[in-house]
């Protein structure tokens, strides 16, 4: 299995997801700027990833870093958060890390226990503990997702298709909609995967496919525009994606392309589901509609490595994420269970993910 982000304490590297497939590549991530600019470029993508890699950039930097008193190392650990909140708006997971991380320094803060240094020490080793609580989390998805999937169709092979990239590449590992497709590849459930290409920036095509490839999953790629006809032909027994953020009622934002796939599966009776940890859920928010949408620069769509595909002059519309009607989603797989929307809102305290350390 890919290792996306490599992490010993004062060293923190990631794959350069942007060299993918034609090369693996790893960089170095020093401090809080690189990671703000590896997150925002892109370099490392999916809502758990750049989480771990904001939390871990930070805690780089404070390794390296003195501080005179407790209050001055709070100061300094709030304004970076905060400026890594500022690299992607749309995924909760990293603004519940900045906020859960915020509120540890001020309990540190106020503990007449600890000094600075050891205050320091616990912080660092609380934000590498998301790496490995990453892990244990998909592979409790992909058990979750794939004995509910397989014993939903009533058939004990099924073919998965599946948009943009939620694996390894995604994660700290295993994946989430992929960790369900990698679930059921291991315990002889997996008949065949179908990935979508993602355009315009090709997660599916790059990312997805090359993680099927290096794992030996049987696996098909297929063009965006290919999906309506691919569920007609009565080839897809399910529908798997990830999610960026899903709300109190149930809808939920992924990348752009996931709701016409949603409609589709609706239309051809494919089940759809969503497949994320429950630091994904947002109950602050009651429908879809507040859901911030990260629009990306319109070069992503007029070129393909540097390469212009499209007429010089022409005005481009490019959101990264769009959102799924609750109504159009069959469940929510999370680390503890599989979910119906409507059940979101009964269920808000066993779902809500206030440690995320544990």
């Amino acid at each position: 299995m890919l290792e996306a982000i490599k992490y010993k304490r004062g060293r923190l590297e990631i794959i350069d997801q942007l060299l993918l497939p034609s090369k693996t590549q790893y960089e170095i991530i020093d401090g809080v700027k690189a990671g703000w600019v590896a997150i925002n470029s892109m370099k490392v993508r999916g809502a758990p990833a750049i989480s771990i890699v904001a939390a871990l950039s930070l805690a780089e930097e404070l390794e390296k870093k003195e501080f005179k008193t407790k209050n001055d190392l709070h100061q300094y650990l709030c304004e970076n958060l905060k400026f890594l909140s500022t690299s992607r708006p749309t995924a909760v997971n990293l603004s519940k890390v900045v906020d859960l991380f915020i509120e540890l320094s001020k309990q540190f803060l106020q503990d007449e226990n600890l000094n600075k240094d050891t205050m320091k020490e616990n912080i660092i080793k609380e934000m590498e503990k998301l790496l490995l609580s990453d892990i244990l989390i998909n592979k409790a998805i992909g058990s979750f997702g794939g004995k509910y999937i397989t014993e939903y169709v009533k058939d004990t092979s099924v073919s998965i298709l599946t948009h943009c990239n939620t694996g390894s590449l995604a994660t700290a590992g295993y994946g989430t909609a992929l960790g369900v497709i990698r679930w059921l590849f291991e315990n002889n459930h997996l008949k065949h995967v179908y990935c979508t290409e993602t355009r315009p920036y090709n997660q599916g095509a790059r990312l997805t496919a090359y993680e099927l490839v290096h794992d030996g999953i049987p696996a098909t790629l297929i063009c965006d525009s290919m999906v309506a006809a691919l569920m007609q032909s009565g080839k897809v027994s399910a529908v798997v994606v990830g999610a960026d953020r899903v709300v109190l009622n149930g809808d939920t934002a992924n990348k752009i392309g996931t709701y016409q796939l949603a409609v589709c599966a609706k239309y051809h009776n494919v089940p759809f589901f969503i497949a994320c940890p429950r630091s994904t859920l947002d109950f602050s928010l009651s429908s879809g509609e507040s859901i911030p949408i990260e629009e990306r620069p319109s070069n992503e769509m007029l070129m393909i490595n540097s390469i212009p595909i499209a007429a010089q002059g022409i005005k481009c519309w490019n959101p990264a994420f769009d959102v799924t009607p609750a109504e159009l989603i069959t469940g929510i797989i999370t680390e503890i269970g599989v979910f119906q929307p409507e059940e979101l809102k009964n269920n808000v305290i066993k779902l809500s993910d206030m440690n995320l350390l544990n």
